[in-house]
């Protein structure tokens, strides 16, 4: 009685130490100790023997097949979480069980029930109820086998109690049956049955305190997971539970078939012992035969085991990170690789994988995970509980549906793209920036344990960020950091669409004078100006529409939000005064740039032909001058169709040399005697004199101005050549741009002409215009000197337009000054035009520099500039371009005033044309 006492307090006393199911279980066990010293008490009250035969079952028994009961739920509720997750079935382990039992049975009988049912006179029905409390011992034991195999490190000692219990009521059948009182040795085994009862909860702990238990046990015993320590590494038995409980049952069948052969020897009669001996023979080598295969299984099962530890030694080495998680999400392994996210192993176990997962794809993780495990789509979603050994829980449901709707399209289309468990998402690591990774789900099993799923996980942030940087250069613009001509093209698609609700339309800007830029400070100065462009481009077009670089020194602004062709034309004139309003700063050098702008609306027309319309309006503006802003008209493509087909006809006129040159001679003043000429490039479309400012723009937009330039270099020469081997002392003058100035081999190709043509080099004059010197006087003075070093004279064109002071006139590498043709035009009517060309002059003369005026077409004129002392002199008053065998004859009368030669004109647009 005081050790069913003591068990008492000691399982009460025990449970306070534990919490959930486990405090739970020990409370069940201490009320069975409760029942048990209940029982006692009764009997000792009642002062009555157990029972006698023949009489009926008393108070005193109720009590200890309460407590009975009660033992078996505390079991059961202390093994609720290895059995929870045991992926085994019942009935074979209740047949092991049962098996046990009736071996147990046999075993009892054999040795103590068959002689005391013999000595009762043989009345079963009688002694039935005398083998009540053994036979529902024995009905437990059997029962909770399987249980005891699955969760035997905290339910051996309890089931160690119910088997003393059992042996304590196997040992009392006689005494109930003779109605006496228990014996010794059955007290004994009830007292020890309720010693190992009160030890139960306290078993971890002595066991921890003396050291009984390897530390890998202890740690395996403490875990929470019920079989995750054999799947990384803790050695786990040879065999699985439900092999255990065979074991156990074959063992319990081998020793009963032992004692009935050794029974049978000993009281048998002699008729029947070879029977006897033969069927426990038999049941003996069954049993034995049992264990064996039961062992072989074992074998088998160990190099299964040994063969999956290298799991985690593949974990360990792997470049991806690698989880174990259950059926419910929860992570219960994490790889060493973790600690690239910054976590460590033991912070990711017992967390839920949707922690971590980003809300926008955990619906595609929901879906992934759904498939492996090989649930339907649509019962996933669901919230009814599975079968945890083969489906996810109500709890993996429930985290993994928490993405949003939002998500649902998305991870319906991951599942369908990929059925083989893989998938991709983000996830948080412990810093709390998003990662792009790329996942692979596998169902993992072992046998005996329960069903797990393995995730590898492969960081794959720097290749999205690669794609999305090599996504961003395919449509952005790498020097101005804007979209590009592929990402207006590809919006342009959506944007051009008309609609009522909305105005919209393509603006195009080009940088003029651009090209100079580069010719003069180089194009790395020249990518600088392009990204202060952007900029201030940016800063005017509103947020919403999109400002992009379509090529070169062009851009593009898609407007898509207009309310009205107004506001697209005013954003156009914005972009006009942006440009121009102030200079690009290049190296401590300010350069002013204008714009030319073509603004084309969204109609029925496709948007190539939209934004087609806007590069053609933007020519025109570019054509018309420059600085300004063009609306497309649909007479515009004729032209630049008409363009096109100039450009392409010109090409094969070069390159068939179907051009022609004609030269105005420079006359000196007081003597009209033709000092040199200036070679002037023709050209006869057919029939048809195309004008000299038409074909030339052409070809400085089509890029043919450096091979037609090359061209009339070689033919000029020539033709001065011809004419010095005639004894005709005239120099010849050629016009060049800055293009042509600046290439590489430009002074070469100078002095391959004069020496292919046999021209000296004195003889020949290199026109440059003031703009030209003044823009970028250092870089131009190299190549000018480089020209002298040649021997040939240099020229400056168009005085007085490009800003020049006098004073900085004796700094610039020439030997003739040209006075432009507006300050000649003005001699005799305005007075301050008369006095700038009079003080020109005059500083001319005085740097030692001939003084040529251009554009002399009034008597007036000429008289003026006589008068000023301007020594020379060219224009339609003097004489007219003309062919080299005009000149010929107007050299021969020794006069430029020949009104014959004069009538040889082509065109009475005589603007003079630059070949640059």
């Amino acid at each position: 009685m005081l050790a069913a006492a003591g068990a008492v307090v000691a399982l009460w006393t025990g449970a306070t130490r534990y919490t959930g199911t486990v405090a739970r279980g020990y409370r069940w066990l201490g009320g069975a100790a409760l029942f048990w010293f209940a029982g006692l008490i009764v009997t000792q009250v009642l002062a009555v023997p157990l029972s006698s035969t023949g009489t009926p079952l008393s108070l005193a028994d109720v009590a200890p097949l309460l407590a009975l009961a009660s033992a078996a739920i505390g079991v059961m509720v202390l093994a609720e979480e290895d059995r929870r997750s045991d992926s085994g079935t019942v009935l074979p382990g209740l047949a092991d069980g049962y098996v046990m039992a009736v071996a147990l049975l046999v075993i009892g009988w054999v040795l103590r029930f068959g002689a005391e049912f013999y000595r009762l006179g043989g009345r079963p029905e009688t002694f039935l109820v005398d083998l009540l409390h053994p036979l529902t011992d024995l009905a437990v034991l059997g029962a909770l086998l399987p249980v005891l195999t699955a969760s035997w490190r905290r339910i051996l000692v309890p089931y160690i109690a119910l088997l003393a219990l059992t042996g304590a009521d196997s040992l009392g059948v006689g005494a109930r049956i003779s109605g006496g009182h228990q014996d010794i040795l059955g007290q004994l085994a009830m007292i020890v049955a309720a010693c190992l009862f009160g030890l139960a909860p306290w078993v971890e702990t002595i066991a921890a305190r003396f050291d009984l238990l390897p530390r890998s046990i202890q740690t395996a015993a403490r875990g929470a997971d019920g079989g995750l320590p054999s799947l990384l590494g803790v050695r786990r038995a040879a065999v699985t539970s439900s092999g255990a409980a065979t074991i156990i049952a074959a063992a319990a069948v081998v020793v009963a078939a032992f004692v009935v052969i050794v029974h049978g020897l000993a009281s048998a009669p002699a008729s029947g012992l070879a029977l006897v001996i033969a069927g426990g023979a038999a049941v003996l080598v069954i049993g034995i035969r049992i264990l064996m295969l039961v062992r072989e299984n074992g074998v088998a099962m160990r190099m299964w085991r040994e063969a999956s530890n290298s799991l985690r030694d593949l974990a360990d080495r792997t470049g991806d990170m690698v989880l174990i998680c259950d059926l419910d999400g929860i992570i219960s392994y994490g790889s060493p690789l973790v600690s690239a996210f910054s976590y460590t192993p033991e912070a990711l176990v017992g967390k839920a994988l949707s922690d971590f997962v980003h809300p926008e794809d955990i619906a595609a993780a929901r879906a992934v995970v759904a498939a492996v495990i090989g649930v339907p789509e649509e019962e996933a979603l669901m919230a009814a509980p599975v079968d945890i050994a083969s489906r996810p829980s109500a709890a993996v449901r429930g985290a993994l549906s928490a993405g949003a709707a939002t998500a649902e399209a998305a991870a319906t289309e991951a599942a369908a793209t990929d059925g083989n468990g893989r998938f991709s998402c983000r996830v948080r690591a412990a810093d709390g920036t998003w990662r792009h990774v790329e996942c692979a789900v596998l169902l993992y099993r072992l046998p005996g344990e329960p069903a797990r799923m393995l995730v590898s996980v492969r960081d794959v942030s720097d290749q999205v960020a690669l794609r999305q940087q090599v996504t961003h250069l395919t449509f952005h613009d790498g020097l101005t950091g804007l979209p590009n001509r592929a990402y207006v093209e590809e919006r342009a698609r959506e944007a051009l669409d008309p609609s009522a609700e909305r105005q919209a339309g393509v603006i195009f800007l080009d940088l003029d004078g651009f090209t100079e830029v580069n010719d003069l400070v180089g194009h790395g100065a020249g990518d600088l100006v392009l990204a202060q462009a952007a900029r201030r481009l940016r800063e005017v077009v509103p947020a919403q529409e999109i400002v992009a670089r379509w090529g070169g020194d062009e851009f593009a602004v898609l407007v898509e939000n207009a309310t009205g062709v107004t506001e697209i034309v005013e954003l156009a004139e914005r972009l006009t005064v942006v440009i121009a309003g102030a200079p690009f700063k290049i190296a401590e050098r300010e350069i002013g740039l204008t714009a030319s702008v073509g603004v084309a609306l969204a109609d029925e027309s496709a948007p190539g032909v939209v934004l087609r319309n806007a590069d053609v309006a933007m020519a025109r503006a570019k054509d018309s001058g420059g600085g300004r802003v063009e609306v497309y008209a649909p007479q515009m493509h004729a032209d630049v169709v008409r363009r096109l087909d100039m450009a392409s006809d010109l090409q094969r006129a070069i390159t068939r040399e179907e051009l022609a040159l004609q030269y105005q001679p420079i006359v000196e003043l007081d003597t009209s005697r033709v000092i040199g000429v200036e070679a002037l490039v023709r050209w006869w479309r057919g029939d048809e004199a195309v004008s000299p400012r038409a074909f030339l723009t052409v070809a400085e937009d089509s890029g043919l101005i450096a091979s037609l330039g090359e061209w009339v270099l070689r033919k000029a020469c020539a033709q001065g050549a011809a004419w010095r081997d005639a004894s005709w002392d005239i120099g010849l003058s050629v016009n060049i741009g800055l293009r042509q100035l600046n290439a590489p081999q430009f002074s070469a190709q100078v002095a391959a002409a004069l020496a292919e043509s046999g021209l000296p080099p004195g003889s020949l004059t290199i026109e440059v215009s003031e703009r030209m010197l003044v823009e970028d006087a250092g870089l131009i003075g190299d190549r000018l000197a480089e020209l002298r070093d040649l021997g040939v004279k240099l020229a400056i064109d168009d005085f007085g337009t490009g800003y020049a002071s006098l004073a900085h006139l004796r700094q610039l590498p020439a030997d003739i000054i040209k006075i432009d043709p507006s300050f000649v035009s003005g001699l005799g009517v305005d007075p301050v035009l008369t006095l700038l060309t009079r003080t020109i002059v005059q500083v001319g003369r005085d740097l030692g520099m001939q003084v040529v005026a251009e554009g002399i077409e009034q008597p007036r004129q000429l008289a003026e500039l006589k008068e000023m002392g301007c020594g020379y002199g060219q224009g339609f008053l003097l004489a007219r371009p003309m062919g080299a065998a005009a000149v010929e004859t107007l050299l021969r009368s020794g006069s430029g005033q020949n009104p014959e030669i004069a009538g040889q004109v082509v065109s009475d647009n005589e603007t003079k044309p630059v070949i640059i």
